[in-house]
């Protein structure tokens, strides 16, 4: 075990939640979705079995109305092995009023009521095919806002991880999330992105930070670099390959194994008691997505997955559901 962990009287629980959603990836389109990718779940499955992971798969209304994704899925539900949450992809979950427009493929934007009745169907779909009732969510393309909180709370969910943590999407016409940190906090459906100590929900951030020692420093240098349009990405790399800032996901799809125990770390100096490490479902087979693209793209993306639980494992960070962490904040 690593010595930081050995020292510290800290107790770390890791949470790992899988966009679930169809292979389709960027293809803004109600229909002509396929779900190949969720027969993989089961291999996946048997690595999270190996370390006594319990994952939270949050899918979207493709995979939730599908019978033979339903069938995979609620296999591993029923022997109690994950969690199932939502994961709303607006573009393909009715009611279809909006314009097809990559701007409205953000939840975000599109009307509150427009919103709400289809996450409704979303979470109708996975009561009646699963038959649980989804306490867990996440926007598609983490298209989270003030009224997507409301609709949250309409629709009594409990936790919500739509939150990267030090990044902006504005470019992609999404939320501005370059302000918060990757801490879990109690909210009121008012404003999902502060916390409010009497909040009835929970969110529990994407964990992204950086290999750097102080978080704040280097989120305004980031800031800072980023305002340059033309010389963003070359003042950026440069710093990248001088270690000087590094901005890490807990993800294989961003990030080594290597780069993620790095993250892990960092974040038990900081105290933090939670980490939530994601990827998305299409990510499994090779050519379905943009992180993924080849045979071995998808061996070394299966390696650092593995690799980080066996880490977690020796390092004795507690797996628990999205859900469970309704009692720990």
């Amino acid at each position: 075990m690593s010595p930081i962990f050995e020292s510290s009287a800290l107790k770390m629980y890791l949470i790992v939640t899988i966009d679930t959603e169809e292979d389709n990836w960027s293809h803004y389109s109600p229909t002509g979705h396929t779900v190949r990718n969720i027969e993989r779940i089961p291999y996946l499955q048997d690595l999270f079995d190996e370390r006594d992971i319990k994952p939270t798969y949050l899918i979207t209304y493709p995979v939730a109305t599908n019978e033979k994704s339903v069938c995979v899925l609620k296999k591993i539900l029923d022997e109690g092995k994950c969690e199932i949450g939502s994961h709303c992809h607006p573009w393909n979950t009715p009611p279809f009023e909006e314009e097809n427009t990559e701007r409205n493929s953000m939840l975000c934007n599109l009307p509150a009521d427009l919103q709400y009745r289809k996450m409704k169907t979303l979470h109708k779909g996975i009561i009646e095919n699963l038959g649980i009732w989804p306490v867990s969510f996440r926007a598609g393309r983490w298209g989270f806002n003030q009224e997507v909180a409301r609709n949250l709370n309409k629709l009594r969910y409990q936790v919500d991880t739509s939150i990267t943590p030090f990044w902006d999407w504005t470019a992609e016409h999404g939320p501005d999330f370059s302000e918060n940190y990757p801490v879990p906090y109690r909210f009121s459906c008012d404003n999902g992105t502060e916390e409010s100590r009497h909040g009835t929900m929970v969110e529990v951030p994407v964990t992204i930070g950086f290999a750097q020692e102080n978080f704040s420093i280097c989120n305004r240098m980031l800031k800072s670099l980023s305002r340059n349009h033309v010389r963003k990405m070359k003042l950026i790399g440069i710093m990248y390959h001088l270690h000087l800032l590094n901005r890490i996901w807990l993800s294989p799809e961003f990030s080594t194994s290597k780069e993620m125990i790095k993250l892990a770390r960092k974040m038990a100096k900081r105290n933090c008691q939670v980490l939530n490490m994601t990827f998305h479902s299409p990510s499994l087979i090779a050519g379905l997505g943009p992180f993924v693209k080849t045979e071995e793209d998808e061996r070394q993306f299966l390696k650092h997955i593995k690799n980080f639980l066996v880490f977690a494992h020796d390092a004795r960070i507690v797996s628990i559901k999205l859900s469970d962490t309704i009692r720990l904040i």
